[in-house]
């Protein structure tokens, strides 16, 4: 059998320190054989590939919306959350052969710039199809909004109907809410039925926006408005909690169950307080999509109480409607220039192992270690000295 020895100036395996000029050693489906740790010391040896840059395992994009593609470029920054909503609604029903056109290129994009998995949203089977053909391994998390109780029954029977297909094509899928503001409580009974039946993987868009406590402390700012105003919804049955938006749902949501909570832009300490005692840093992961939230609110999270949490971080793109890019590389820069405590290896862990685990692919995916195949990437660009990447860095799949 013939082997590929891949070596770095440095090779991030992220399950102890960087190997300085250390040697990966391939088979021919990419499963790892070897890790050879030289000592810092590669001495010329026959069929050993040597890269300038850093070696890590293949990215996992722990949250895309890959049939929002289409939207690229089609709706303003800043807009903040409930008119970036009102935008989506009119926005997003679009001439489903274009739709696949987007999203087949976005996927392809994901493929060349090192993502090997995606935990991805989606509100119909439209994306099925392309998810078939894909070299990138998708967990579809299949979203459910239900904000009139009445609806809650068809929403969950739909749901089901689409999770049945993706099982039927051997894909993985979880059945997920979308967000505190969007589900009603007969609708959190029923999913959460379904995560304790399926043990499923669970996810929600959380703490996204100033709104949303706004909403659940006293119903008032502009997203229990967008019922009113833009769904033109009787939102007069709903009543406020008191509480936070965290609060109010930690209660809903199975312990057992494994949670992503997505964003995090206006977690406080507080409400990290009340996560601590509710969940466990085994199965629950803060997931950052930077620059999503710069894009939607002009705001990022509070990544210092993120790290200090003790709960893992992973990191997502979000969808191209609220992104120019579905780059995790991108992704990373920004956190890099906004928070200088992170190290690189750190920083790889919530690109790469994090995300594995919260996926429940860790088993093939996320870090360097024998019997795995979680791919290799190469990044070129990044200041050696500091370990920290540059506006220069970039990154090419190479296995």
């Amino acid at each position: 059998m013939r082997y590929r020895k891949i070596s770095g100036s440095f090779i991030f395996t992220l399950t102890g320190n960087p190997l300085k000029n250390g040697i990966i050693v391939v088979d021919h489906e990419g499963m790892i054989v070897d890790i050879i740790d030289t000592g810092g010391d590669l001495t010329e040896s026959e069929g050993v590939e040597h890269y300038s840059g850093i070696l890590c395992p293949g990215f996992v994009n722990t949250h895309c919306h890959l049939e929002l593609s289409h939207l690229k470029g089609k709706i303003a920054e800043q807009l903040h959350l409930p008119e970036f909503l009102r935008q989506i609604m009119l926005l997003r029903n679009e001439d489903e052969e274009f739709q696949e056109l987007a999203a087949k290129q976005a996927d392809r994009f994901m493929w060349q710039s090192g993502i090997v998995a995606v935990g991805d949203i989606a509100n119909s089977s439209i994306m099925l199809g392309i998810k078939e053909e894909s070299l990138v391994f998708y967990h579809t998390l299949i979203e459910c909004f239900g904000f009139l109780p009445a609806r809650a029954p068809r929403v969950i029977e739909y749901a089901e109907f689409v999770s049945r297909l993706y099982e039927a094509s051997g894909l993985k899928s979880s059945i997920v809410p979308h967000a505190p503001y969007s589900v009603s409580d007969e609708l959190f009974d029923l999913l959460a039925e379904e995560a304790k039946k399926e043990k499923s993987i669970l996810s929600i868009h959380h703490q996204e926006s100033a709104e949303e406590d706004k909403m659940f402390a006293d119903k008032s700012g502009n997203l229990i408005k967008h019922y009113s105003d833009n769904l033109k919804l009787d939102a007069d049955f709903w009543t406020s909690t008191g509480k936070s938006s965290t609060n109010t749902i930690l209660e809903k949501i199975p312990a057992e169950s494994t949670l992503l909570l997505v964003h995090n832009t206006f977690l406080g300490e507080e409400d990290l307080n009340l996560i601590k005692e509710r969940r466990s840093s085994q199965n629950t992961f803060f997931v950052t999509c930077p620059n999503a939230n710069l894009y939607i609110e002009n705001r990022l999270p509070d990544y210092q109480l993120l790290i200090d949490s003790g709960f893992p971080v992973c990191i997502g793109t979000d969808s191209l409607a609220s992104n120019h890019t579905l780059s995790l590389l991108e992704e990373m820069k920004v956190i890099n220039e906004n928070i200088s405590e992170i190290s690189l290896n750190g920083l790889l862990e919530w690109a790469c192992i994090n995300g594995a685990r919260a996926l429940g692919i860790d088993d093939w995916a996320g870090s360097f270690e024998i019997g795995k195949k979680p791919g290799i990437n190469l990044i070129t660009g990044a200041d050696m000295k500091t370990m920290k990447f540059t506006s220069k860095s970039k990154v090419k799949k190479i296995q």
